[in-house]
């Protein structure tokens, strides 16, 4: 039984039935009151199959209800289901860590298991093992949880004697013994099947994963294998690549998501078997909210296209420059910050005329239209209308930072460079037209982005680099635009996006950037 420096119980199971037995059981566990009992509900993202018959969220509500019934203090963890793997008892631990922060270690943790094959796992790991239905002291043998609910399948009433009210409650509640009988006794759903159709996502989810392989393919090379970071994985595109990769198959794949349907579509993504490797992760935050990730604890932080939203979305640069301190404090000395995503051209106030086609679509006699009470649809028709002269007007008229133009007589614009290439590079986001005004993709430029990674204490290294999306130029903006400077002479193309590779030094000093935000003081 527990002992004097026990504080958790980890009581690992699939937990679809709790039984009378269980509740005496746990309590002599715990009988100091002070044990917190760590239920880890396995196959949590399984439902409605034959091993499976009871939701999650069910056998949730159930382990609550017997906890205050029983006077246990609980805490209740989803564990997905996964390949099978030896390592599926540390597995367990990572995410009862990544789900609640405990950290159970066998000094502090005594394991309730009574299924032979997986309490080797743990005993492998150092811990004790309690027997609970197969313990060898006790007088008769209690009947399993699983053969509980067989009971149940079966039509037999006396399942009632046997089960902990807590569960009898749920189950009826919510209608449930007559689903777990049919789902049981079901010829046509099998041990593991029934998943369920998969939401129809798939026209938002391929733009992503279209991408992803361009993007995996430029940052492959730099990624240092250990704990990997995605902030703002959309719906997990690139952490499939790397979940592919040989050399990373014992790294820690971590997808952070604000969106809310991205995120579930990352859950569902995991539920799926899509990922092989067992320690992939996914957090719903807002990196701008606060730290996600302890100090020194991050190997690789990988971001695509995520920097300007920071920028356009927060307070330009302080919130970037709050942001890369974050990562700078959750990387490891030596671990790297990989990033990708637009940036403005190395001179973007420099004064130049435009020249645009006016040919291609409509030039109202009123350059600037209020579209706000305008439906999604009718701004698409609208602004996708317009030719890509007038187009610079109601552009003018609808980004979020006010920039000055002057339209000259022979139809040019002079306008500064910046701006220019923010129109340019954002002109054919019709869809989207009024969400994508919101945002600057030249904010900075790439030696700006030095700077700045500089001040957040990063080492900035020779893969840095600045580069053009020649398909963009070549298919976007030049057939319908020219640039030259206020003489006339034709300019070229200036570069578009970026793709830093930035280090946590090895031995830098301590408290680099404290005065901000007390990192140093953390880091002791």
């Amino acid at each position: 039984m527990a002992g004097p420096s026990t504080r958790f119980v980890l009581f690992p199971g699939r937990h679809h039935l709790l039984t009378c037995f269980q509740a005496d059981y746990l309590r002599r566990l715990a009988e100091d009151g002070a044990v917190t009992i760590v239920w880890a509900v396995t196959s949590a993202n399984h439902e409605n199959t034959k091993r499976n018959p009871v939701p999650y969220h069910r056998r949730e509500a159930a382990i609550e209800r017997f906890s205050v019934l029983s006077g246990l203090r609980s805490v209740v963890v989803p564990i997905f289901d996964t390949a099978y793997t030896d390592a599926f008892a540390e597995v367990t631990l990572k995410n009862i860590a990544v789900a609640t922060g405990l950290e159970l270690t066998p000094a502090d943790t005594l394991v309730a298991c009574s299924t032979p094959q997986v309490a080797k796992l743990y005993e492998r790991l150092g811990f004790t093992i309690a027997q609970v239905e197969a313990d060898p002291e006790l007088r008769t043998t209690p009947e399993r949880p699983w053969d509980v609910l067989l009971r149940l399948a079966a039509g037999d009433d006396t399942w009632r004697k046997l089960t902990h009210p807590a569960t009898i409650d749920v189950f009826e509640r919510y209608r449930l013994v007559d689903e777990i009988r049919m789902v049981v006794n079901d010829p046509l759903v099998g041990d593991e099947g029934g998943l369920t159709v998969t939401r129809d996502y798939r026209t938002y989810v391929e733009a992503f994963a279209g991408a992803a392989e361009r993007k995996w393919d430029a940052v492959r090379q730099y990624v240092q294998p250990g704990r990997i970071v995605d902030i703002g994985c959309g719906a997990g595109a690139v952490l499939e690549l790397a979940d592919r990769e040989s050399g990373l198959h014992e790294s820690d794949l971590i997808g952070v998501e604000v969106a809310r349907h991205l995120f579930q579509e990352c859950l569902h993504k995991k539920a799926q078997g899509v990922f092989r490797n067992a320690n992939v992760y996914f957090f719903h935050r807002n990196v701008l909210g606060g730290a996600v990730f302890k100090d020194r604890s991050v190997d690789t932080t990988l971001t695509f296209a995520l920097t300007h939203e920071i920028w356009s979305y927060g307070r330009q640069r302080e919130s970037l420059l709050q942001f890369a301190r974050r990562i700078h404090d959750h990387t490891v000395p030596g671990g790297v910050w990989i990033n990708s995503d637009v940036c403005g051209p190395d001179d973007p106030h420099r004064p130049v005329i435009l020249r645009l086609v006016a040919d291609d679509g409509d030039n109202p006699a009123s350059p600037h239209r209020d579209l706000a009470s305008l439906d999604s649809a009718e701004v698409r028709r609208y602004v996708g209308g317009l030719s890509t002269r007038a187009r610079l007007d109601q552009f003018a008229c609808d980004f979020a930072f006010p920039f000055d133009y002057e339209a000259l007589p022979d139809g040019s614009v002079r306008l500064e460079l910046g701006s220019a290439m923010d129109y340019l590079t954002r002109k054919d986001y019709t869809d989207n037209w009024l969400s994508e005004t919101k945002e600057q993709f030249c904010g900075l430029s790439f030696a700006e982005w030095t700077t700045l990674l500089t001040e957040a204490g990063f080492e900035i290294g020779p893969a840095c680099t600045a580069v053009r999306n020649e398909w963009v130029i070549d298919n976007r903006i030049a057939p319908v635009a020219s640039l030259a400077d206020l003489d006339g002479q034709p300019l070229d193309w200036p570069t578009t996006h970026i793709l830093t590779v930035a280090h946590r030094p090895w031995n830098e000093s301590e408290g680099s950037h404290s005065g901000t935000h007390g990192a140093g003081q953390r880091r002791q």
